[in-house]
């Protein structure tokens, strides 16, 4: 089994949405079931059969979520020393040279990623590029318009 790199932050949320559909959201599935069955015909019962359905849905993620920990190797990057190097976990401060903005990302595993909230994905373009790389190396990023230039300004891991 090819283990999955993961943030803690990442197995923490992980493990809530975890605990939240095994011990609120089964529950109250496997009570409106109970509920729908008790109404008679379940061919024409729409609410069983809406039940169900979410029932698949909830233990589909369930699954989804156990192999995903279970498969995971979580780096703590707290823990290591910072040589100012791009690794997975690190938050990076990047002078994007084309306009002289800043933009920060945190390299996350794929899970993780929400551009929005600047979490970007390892296997992404851009962190491909980064990882590996060191303060005031600049990184070359080929999008489908043109390659950007990026100067790694900060590295930070927490």
């Amino acid at each position: 089994m090819e283990r999955v790199p993961m943030t803690v932050q990442g197995e923490k949320m992980l493990r809530k949405e975890l605990e939240r559909l095994k011990n609120h959201e089964r529950p109250k599935i496997v009570q409106a079931i109970s509920d729908a069955r008790a109404l008679g015909d379940l061919k024409e019962n729409a609410e069983y059969h809406a039940a169900r359905e979410q029932q698949s849905f909830i233990e589909g993620r369930i699954r989804d979520i156990e192999a995903k920990l279970s498969a995971a190797r979580v780096i703590d990057v707290q823990h290591l020393d910072n040589d100012g190097k791009v690794i997975f976990g690190s938050t990076v401060s990047l002078l994007l040279e084309a306009d002289q903005t800043t933009v920060t990302y945190q390299i996350v595993g794929d899970d993780e990623a929400d551009v929005k909230a600047n979490k970007i994905s390892v296997h992404s373009p851009l962190a491909r590029a980064l990882v590996g790389k060191y303060v005031d190396d600049v990184v070359d990023v080929e999008t489908p318009h043109r390659v950007d230039h990026y100067e790694i300004v900060k590295v930070v891991y927490h």
